[in-house]
């Protein structure tokens, strides 16, 4: 016989939605959705699987968690999990530390969920004994490693801990519980559980540590499959580690060259293979793509002035191919130059463009305008909405160029006389 377990993390369970690109009301709902849906996923492969418990590595909630609708799923997937006589171990993460649900929930008899001190629960199935060591932490903040507070490894039985960490860091997450690899490896569990870093790790060395990753990406920035981690403890203490999809919709940025397009028609098409190749990848039940459109055209410029017809047509497509979504469209195609700029017959919108693009836009002035303008709208918005700015000067001033180059294209785009198409 052998002992199974399912290892997540980081679900943000009713996570509030965080692009402001979701315009379309159907995305927005799938998307709103998408947490509780993981949850379910997570549910029905335990049941599926057989497995013998659930372990859920910190931030089951999101933030200051206040929903009694919220409180009354979880506990029926847990219920769930009850009766078909599955244990759930559960320890609290920095977003959980903020969420009432966590102090008042009352769950059902088979969920462990781990105080602010270490301790473990033993487990012998069939002559096969394992303890589950946690910990939780009250508060948000957790500027020290939590390694010294665990109790040490029983013997004579395969040991897995459950952390909430970031490890040595790790970009987009704050510091939490810091603590080494080879320090979490050299402590003697057969496997470390953890949870906080929401992109997927399976760490290399004598003892298994799994960053399972997050099991439902919110937006473009978590983009990619997402999955859990399916564990079977065999007989002789061996461990065997598989991959299990759960993500109902899955994020994806799409590139599309478009330097064989010379008429809208042609655009289109392309856009649509791309679009279709990466739906074909996708294992997920919903992509979500983010398009970016590059390469040499002379379509360049409609494509930017008519930006909406574009988004319209392509998300006209993407539905035909079914539970396909248009998140965004960005645009990086350019216009091929027929005539070298400076002569008698080059074109004089391009001549514009590159006095914009090598003068007025890298004028101090010029620049400190956008700066404000973005500092102005970004402090407006509230918190969980500001983060388009970036996480960081380099990436402040990363989204200034941004904006300057696309607002030169776009009116440069809008200057371009109109030529008659042929589609």
């Amino acid at each position: 016989m052998s002992f199974r377990f399912i290892h997540t993390a980081d679900i943000h369970l009713d996570s509030p939605l965080r692009s402001l690109a979701l315009r379309s009301r159907g995305l927005a709902e799938l998307i709103g959705d998408a947490t509780r849906q993981a949850l379910v996923t997570i549910v029905n492969l335990c049941i599926d699987e057989q497995v013998d418990a659930l372990i859920i590595a910190g931030d089951l909630y999101d933030g200051d968690q206040t929903s009694m609708k919220t409180a009354r799923f979880l506990a029926s997937q847990m219920q769930r999990l009850n009766e078909a006589g599955i244990a759930t171990f559960i320890i609290r993460g920095n977003h959980d530390a903020l969420s009432r649900i966590t102090q008042e929930l009352i769950l059902p008899p088979s969920v462990t969920v781990f105080g602010g001190r270490a301790h473990c629960v033993d487990i012998t199935k069939d002559g096969l004994a394992l303890s589950i060591h946690g910990l939780s932490f009250a508060k948000p903040q957790a500027p020290e490693s939590l390694l010294e507070k665990y109790h040490r490894p029983t013997p004579d039985a395969v040991n897995i801990g459950i952390m909430h960490t970031s490890l040595a860091g790790a970009p987009g997450h704050d510091l939490y519980a810091p603590c080494k690899l080879s320090d979490l490896q050299g402590w003697g569990f057969d496997y470390w559980a953890l949870g906080h870093v929401h992109v997927r790790t399976e760490y290399a060395g004598d003892r298994v540590a799994v960053m399972p990753g997050m099991p439902q990406g919110r937006d473009i920035n978590e983009a990619g499959e997402k999955t859990v981690t399916l564990v079977t403890v065999s007989d002789d203490q061996s461990l065997r580690i598989e991959e299990r999809t759960t993500s109902t919709a899955q994020f994806e940025r799409v590139p599309v060259d478009m330097s064989s397009a010379e008429t809208w028609r042609e655009a289109a098409d392309l856009i649509e293979a791309g679009i279709s190749g990466a739906r074909e990848q996708t294992r997920s039940q919903h992509l979500v793509a983010r398009l970016r459109l590059t390469g040499a055209t002379p379509l360049s410029w409609r494509l930017r002035r008519d930006r909406d017809l574009l988004l319209a047509e392509t998300e006209q497509r993407a539905e035909s191919l079914g539970n396909t979504w248009v998140e965004k469209i960005d645009l990086a195609t350019t216009a091929p130059v027929s005539k070298p700029v400076g002569s008698a017959t080059a074109d004089p919108v391009l001549e514009l463009g590159e006095l914009m693009r090598g003068d007025i836009i890298q004028q101090h002035g010029v620049r400190q305008i956008v700066q404000d303008l973005v500092k102005e709208l970004r402090d407006d918005l509230p918190p969980e909405a500001r983060g388009f700015s970036g996480n960081n000067e380099d990436e402040f001033e990363a989204l200034v160029d941004q904006l300057l180059s696309e607002g030169s294209e776009d009116m440069l785009a809008r200057l371009k006389a109109n030529a008659p198409e042929v589609d």
